[in-house]
């Protein structure tokens, strides 16, 4: 980078890439857990993989965030789904196979994939 104008067009092609981290309120959110026990136990590909996923389907209704411990560490890694107006779906013991198919089912079709969530995993 050797002028101003490079600088600039670097600025602007990140904060058009930015969408997947905005926080508003009308867009269906992905937290993923990235504390040490998060990613300790992979959540770091994970979290590459809701970013590649929704990015590959343009999903621009969609965040992607991280957070640091959830809590439920035996569980790791974990990811909760917001979507507005609908209760909170707590995704654990991920892979990024998992991933693909919770970006498929639940974040582009609305259907939440059970048995990837905390209440089917801890019975």
């Amino acid at each position: 980078m050797k002028t101003l104008e490079e600088l600039m067009a670097l600025r602007d092609a990140a904060k058009a890439n930015l969408t997947a981290r905005d926080d508003s309120t009308e867009l269906t959110r992905v937290v993923v857990g990235m504390a040490t026990c998060g990613i300790a136990a992979g959540a770091r590909p994970v979290m590459n993989k809701f970013v590649e996923e929704t990015a590959k389907r343009n999903l621009t209704n969609v965040t992607i965030a991280q957070t640091g411990c959830i809590g439920m560490c035996q569980y790791e890694p974990i990811a909760e789904v917001m979507v507005p107006g609908k209760e909170k779906v707590t995704y654990v013991q991920l892979t990024e196979e998992k991933v693909a198919r919770i970006v498929v089912d639940h974040l582009v079709n609305g259907n939440p994939v059970v048995e990837y969530t905390v209440g089917a995993i801890a019975k």
